[in-house]
């Protein structure tokens, strides 16, 4: 299977989770601009979105969205797979959120023509959104327990971009990024894509 993906966007969610996941698969990396793979094949051919990430399996079929990606990749592994009912539908509404919520609201950050005010107001709603999960984190080392989840991946990609467009993460999760970064599978996939 391949994991269409460019370095450091959503797609690194799930790059950590296939990890974490013990899963085979291959990484195809993706100009998100041209849209286009290394071999200048029009990516557009894979995934008529144009954008990461893109899970394509053996057979042919590829399947777009983090959401959906994230919640297939938790039922491949006893590892990642939810508990029971309960957590599967808490996994899948903490994913709803970030994406919705966290993962939305970072594009007039990474928009140059957004204006200095625009980008402020996008920080204070990040930082607004990020701190109603920070809440349940004072409990719990992960999003939904004691057991790291695929939501807890998304989050921890949504982490590094506010590092990196001076969003600042209510606590505790700073102490929650470093929790995440020492992962072996986290680390893994950085370095897969060229991050550390």
């Amino acid at each position: 299977m391949n994991l269409y993906f460019a370095p450091g966007a959503c797609s690194l969610a799930d790059h950590i989770a296939l990890h974490q996941a013990g899963l085979s698969f291959q990484t195809v990396q993706v100009d998100l601009r041209a849209k286009t793979l290394k071999d200048g094949r029009d990516y557009r051919q894979i995934n008529p979105k144009g954008y990461v990430p893109a899970l394509e399996f053996d057979n042919g079929q590829v399947l777009t969205e983090n959401v959906a990606i994230l919640n297939w990749i938790s039922e491949q592994s006893d590892a990642l797979k939810p508990g029971d009912e309960m957590v599967r539908a808490r996994q899948l509404e903490a994913l709803a959120f970030i994406s919705c919520e966290i993962h939305g609201n970072f594009v007039p950050l990474f928009t140059p023509s957004t204006s200095d005010a625009g980008k402020e107001a996008a920080r204070q709603k990040i930082q607004g959104r990020m701190a109603i999960l920070a809440d349940g984190l004072k409990t719990s080392d992960y999003l939904l327990g004691d057991a790291v989840s695929v939501a807890d991946f998304f989050l921890f990609v949504t982490l590094t971009w506010a590092r990196k467009t001076n969003v600042t993460a209510p606590e505790p999760l700073s102490a929650y990024y470093d929790r995440m970064a020492a992962l072996p599978a986290v680390k893994a996939a950085m370095q897969h894509e060229g991050l550390i």
